[in-house]
């Protein structure tokens, strides 16, 4: 497998510097500063670029377990909201809330929500957070 790599570039202190943050393969690109980290400034930060990743880790793993089910997703929606928190160890992500939407026809309720847990426990993205995060799942099923 390849490796995927990503850099970041700061410029100036904490409060007042600025940065840009890109993918490797320059698909992503963005600004980012403290206001758009820890405030409302205009700009990503570190927690929205996590929240990407596991919403489109856990959308392809969700649409893999449909379809092994005999399933195939017309779409998979997710949302991914990303909780920074002060804790005695000090800014740490706690909690990820994962709110997905699928399209899938011939699936019943209970099957979509079984493999929609299944497809977060498997998520690549999700091993890798679950050991430090709250990791919350609703799954809806529409038509």
């Amino acid at each position: 497998m390849p490796i995927r790599t990503a850099s970041a570039r700061w410029q100036g202190n904490l409060t007042e510097g600025s940065g840009t943050v890109r993918t490797g393969k320059g698909g992503l690109e963005g600004n980012y500063s403290f206001k758009s980290r820890f405030e409302e400034g205009e700009g990503t930060n570190p927690e929205e670029l996590i929240g990407a990743a596991h919403a489109g880790c856990f959308s392809m793993a969700f649409s893999k377990a449909l379809a092994d089910a005999g399933t195939t997703p017309t779409s998979v929606e997710t949302t991914a909201k990303v909780h920074l928190d002060k804790t005695d160890a000090g800014m740490t992500v706690t909690r990820i809330e994962l709110d997905t939407v699928g399209e899938v026809p011939g699936i019943d309720e209970a099957q979509f929500a079984k493999l929609a847990e299944t497809a977060k426990q498997n998520c690549p993205i999700s091993r890798l957070l679950s050991p430090g995060a709250e990791i919350t799942l609703t799954a809806r099923l529409t038509s």
